[in-house]
């Protein structure tokens, strides 16, 4: 019986250990397989990031494209409006402006209009309606001293040397603060009005220890009246100009006392920012009841 009992227990032992070696090449096998699905789908996962970034990349470049196309489109679009058509043989305006200009006339009563033939007449139609409404000189029309010439387009106040300055002088008089507060109120009248300031002698040569010739002389009486208007008057620098003229532009011939009197002067030239001033008067009509 002892005999028969040995054989059983080597035959159990043997059965057991074969079965286990059994399920290890299994599992091992499994676990190959599982290993190459993995790198499969690594490989599968790193074709497809791949195609992905191309993807991306394409897509990126299609965007720049159409972002530069947006750019050029806009950048014509910009030229295109401040492409300058002549206006007379001097003036120029741009496409946005002229579109501005469109705006203002429907507002125009259609008789004055009849006449505006040209893109100057129309431009001189809608700043003369402007300047009618919003300028008032009527003060300084009384003063003998003082010449107003208002076309169509630009306002221009002369005034004689005497009532501004002494002879050869660039400083101002104080009698004369009264007269530049009342053209500090004709220029503060119309913000859409640039205003530049002229200085202007007679052909007499002139130095001393602080002017040059005439040429400095009429820069300095300019700057002179800039100077007030912008400090103690308030008028906005960006608007205005000084500018000398010296003897160049006499009204008359310097052959006497009184026509030199008549050319040594300062002349006050509103003139018409287009931008400001056809924007400034659409909002006006836009705004009425």
């Amino acid at each position: 019986m002892k005999k028969l009992f040995i054989p059983l227990a080597l035959l159990a032992l043997t059965m057991t250990s074969c079965v286990s070696k059994k399920k290890y090449v299994e599992l091992e096998q499994k676990y190959n397989d599982t290993r190459g699905n993995l790198q499969k789908t690594t490989l599968e996962k790193e074709q497809l990031e791949a195609k992905f970034a191309k993807i991306e990349k394409r897509v990126d470049d299609y965007n720049e494209k159409i972002n530069s196309l947006k750019s050029v489109n806009e950048s014509l679009h910009e030229e295109n409006n401040v492409k300058l058509d002549m206006v007379g043989k001097s003036a120029v305006i741009s496409n946005s402006v002229k579109e501005k200009m469109r705006e203002t006339l429907k507002n125009v009563d259609p008789a004055e209009l009849a006449n505006a033939k040209t893109l100057k007449d129309s431009m001189n139609v809608a700043i003369a309606h402007n300047l009618k409404k919003s300028i008032n000189t009527s003060e300084l029309e009384n003063d003998e001293d003082v010449n107003i010439d208002i076309d169509q387009t630009v306002v221009m106040i002369s005034v004689s040397d005497k009532m501004l300055f002494n002879t050869a002088s660039y400083r101002v008089k104080k009698n004369a603060h009264k007269l530049i507060k009342k053209l500090a109120d004709v220029i503060n009248s119309e913000p859409s009005m640039d205003v530049m300031i002229e200085g202007h002698t007679d052909s007499r040569p002139i130095r001393n220890e602080v002017v040059e010739d005439n040429w400095d002389l009429s820069v300095k009486r300019a700057t002179s009246i800039v100077r007030l208007l912008e400090k103690k008057y308030k008028v906005d620098p960006s608007r205005l100009i000084a500018s000398g003229r010296g003897s160049s532009v006499p009204l008359v011939e310097n052959s006497s006392a009184a026509n030199r009197a008549r050319n040594r002067r300062t002349r006050i030239v509103i003139l018409p920012n287009l931008d400001k001033f056809f924007g400034l008067l659409a909002e006006e009509e836009n705004i009425k009841p």
